[in-house]
């Protein structure tokens, strides 16, 4: 099992001048790291690429920066639809270009929009068309498509394990579709965590081992004891770790992210800390 965490519990923004977080990260027992990337974050491909392989991290792609206007895989207009096809692909080929294993996150939609009303009848089957067009294209990259269901206060598209294998279907069940669930926001979802990870079976890729208030797992309410026995008899081969940085070095980053609580005041001290408690729990399983 692969574990690793993203760069949100050190720093706002990825750029050129972060780089030595590899090494960092090695030294902390990780072997991946997420990057999230989008139109406000510039920086050398060739530089991080470089920096990651020397350092012996993998690396896994998310849009967690800015987007374009409108751009959103479950619109109801055409010209936005095609807006979040652009921005994907493109994101996808950064990540071929970056040597990453993987690109994810809320690809089916835009994370915080809410439509305040019931959904258009054909949303499904024309989000699902632009999943498949985009599983497509990661495919001839090498690129896995990780999808994550979100809670109910992120989107409406995909909250649960089931929503999720029922998209990729619509989707055409390219392989390389695969899903990542993410406990914190599997915890407003779902009443069984055990068979929720079931549910994704051979498809879960990864775990964002998040607790309830987005702090180190463990001591929280999510259900450990049920979640990690499920994982030995599903497809997944990663664990992260994923939170906001709440230090002042980083100002208000976790007020604009919604976390009000100081809960990732040293992200080395909550990825050491973290990672005992997942090996731990690997170890018990």
């Amino acid at each position: 099992m692969k574990l690793g965490a993203h760069i949100y519990l050190w720093m706002e923004r990825w750029s050129d001048a972060e780089t030595g977080l590899f090494e960092r990260a090695r030294a902390l027992g990780l072997d991946l790291i997420e990057l999230s990337v989008g139109l406000d974050v510039p920086f050398s491909v060739v530089k991080t690429r470089r920096a990651a392989e020397a350092a012996g991290v993998g690396l896994l792609v998310g849009p967690g920066g800015a987007w374009p206007d409108g751009a959103d895989l479950s619109d109801d207009q055409p010209e936005n639809r095609r807006a979040a096809l652009t921005f994907h692909t493109d994101i996808i080929d950064q990540t071929a270009e970056l040597g990453g294993v993987a690109y994810a996150g809320a690809l089916y939609g835009r994370p915080g929009k809410s439509l305040r009303r019931l959904p258009p009848a054909d949303e499904l089957a024309r989000t699902a068309e632009g999943l498949q067009v985009l599983s497509a294209h990661a495919q001839k990259r090498g690129i896995i498509l990780v999808i994550e269901p979100m809670s109910r206060f992120r989107s409406h598209i995909a909250n649960t394990p089931e929503q999720t294998l029922r998209l990729i279907e619509l989707a055409g069940g390219a392989p390389n579709l695969r899903i990542m669930i993410d406990t914190y926001h599997l915890i407003t979802e779902v009443r069984d965590f055990g068979a929720a990870v079931r549910t994704a079976g051979q498809r879960l890729w990864g775990l964002h081992a998040c607790e309830n208030d987005r702090g180190v797992p463990g001591g929280g309410l999510v259900p450990w004891s049920t979640i990690f026995p499920a994982l030995k008899d599903s497809g997944c081969t990663y664990i992260g770790l994923e939170g906001y940085n709440t230090g002042p070095a980083t100002g208000d980053f976790g007020w604009r992210r919604g976390i009000f609580q100081n809960v990732c005041p040293d992200g080395d001290a909550f990825v050491r800390q973290g990672v005992a408690f997942i090996r731990q729990q690997l170890a018990a399983r």
